[in-house]
């Protein structure tokens, strides 16, 4: 059986699927577009160093989602790996390492956890959370570390802007 990630690049790539890279035995998911075989390839099997049940959730989330918002997602121009990409594990993970622990690079499907979708743009899906609050998530530009801008770079850059001086190395009086 394929590598997860190399059904995905497939799947991206053709939008077709090596036979060996799924459970051929389960009804084929044309009813989904373009999508269906993608998530019909995460119904196959559990990635690597992904906890089961956020796997099922996964799968869940992924039939909704498709159910509903399959076709306009793929005129909107979102991939498989935005929709399921997960981060590409490291040749040897340390033994507490999640593929869902980098935001950068995990799809929307992943973050649903049960939560709806309740409207979809180019760039942006905003998920309905059971308070009522919405949540957006940014097909592009998913800061690793906290959101756009906020680093070293960016602060030293607002204080050059901003024309205060750095301290740094400043003799004491």
């Amino acid at each position: 059986m394929g590598k997860y990630l190399d059904i995905l690049k497939r799947a991206e790539e053709t939008g077709a699927y090596d036979i060996n890279d799924i459970n051929d035995k389960r009804p084929p998911f044309s009813r989904l577009g373009r999508f269906g075989r993608t998530l019909s390839a995460l119904e196959s099997r559990c990635p690597e160093h992904v906890p089961v049940e956020r796997w099922q959730q996964a799968v869940a989330d992924g039939r909704t989602f498709l159910a509903r918002w399959g076709d306009q997602a793929h005129a909107l121009g979102w991939t498989a790996r935005d929709l399921f990409g997960l981060h590409q594990p490291p040749a040897r993970p340390h033994p507490s390492y999640s593929r869902l622990s980098r935001y950068d690079e995990t799809g929307l499907i992943w973050l649903l956890c049960g939560r709806e979708v309740v409207a979809l743009t180019e760039a942006t899906a905003a998920i309905q959370n059971p308070t009522g609050a919405i949540t957006i998530y940014r097909r592009h530009n998913k800061p690793a570390l906290g959101p756009v801008g906020d680093s070293l770079d960016a602060a030293d850059q607002a204080k050059a802007s901003s024309g205060i001086a750095s301290q740094a190395g400043a003799p004491y009086d």
